[in-house]
């Protein structure tokens, strides 16, 4: 999978990411708000990088986990996708995710990055529905999540323990009919 938009390559994860893969998923500053898929060790990330390979050459995929970089320097900015919950006569349901490095935050990155697999999944991947969410206090997530159309569905206020205190979450979704409406 390629994807490029104005200012960015989006791409699956290849073998020699494998270093990347794991810097950013070890990057306190850039999971914070993703602990519970950070990693601790360098094991736990090489098992699952070869799970991510190995099911990006399926025909059937369940995990589509991108590589952002920059287009010009073609440095790694995050990682972005959606894994595959179910198959429905409808389409596919997914829920999707995002994490970059905090030096880009800020730069519209995210959103130009999130608006373009919204449109591969939309259109070539025969997705029905996208969910995704964040806590209330990170604005900057929500805002991605609007400014590329998804709708709030839910706010679960103490719903999780996080940094020492419970927080609120904040649920969003985008149906591909809804995602047809604002392409018009």
């Amino acid at each position: 999978m390629y994807l490029e938009t104005k200012r960015l390559i989006i791409r699956d994860y290849e073998g020699s990411d494998r270093d990347n893969y794991f810097r950013l998923k070890n990057d306190a500053k850039t999971m914070y708000y993703l602990q519970d898929i950070k990693f601790s060790s360098r094991q736990e990330s090489d098992e699952e990088f070869e799970q991510i390979l190995e099911d990006a050459k399926k025909k059937e995929r369940t995990f589509y986990f991108l590589h952002i970089e920059l287009k010009d320097s073609h440095e790694q900015v995050g990682s972005i996708g959606y894994t595959v919950k179910a198959r429905t006569p409808v389409g596919k349901l997914v829920h999707a995710g995002y994490f970059t490095y905090p030096k880009f935050w800020n730069n519209g990155y995210v959103t130009e990055a999130f608006h373009k697999v919204l449109e591969f999944a939309f259109l070539e991947d025969d997705v029905y529905r996208v969910t995704t969410g964040c806590f209330a206090e990170n604005v900057g997530s929500e805002k991605v999540m609007r400014k590329c159309g998804l709708i709030k569905e839910a706010e679960h206020i103490d719903w999780e323990w996080h940094d020492g205190k419970m927080k609120t979450r904040l649920e969003y979704r985008l149906l591909k009919n809804e995602w047809n409406k604002i392409q018009l």
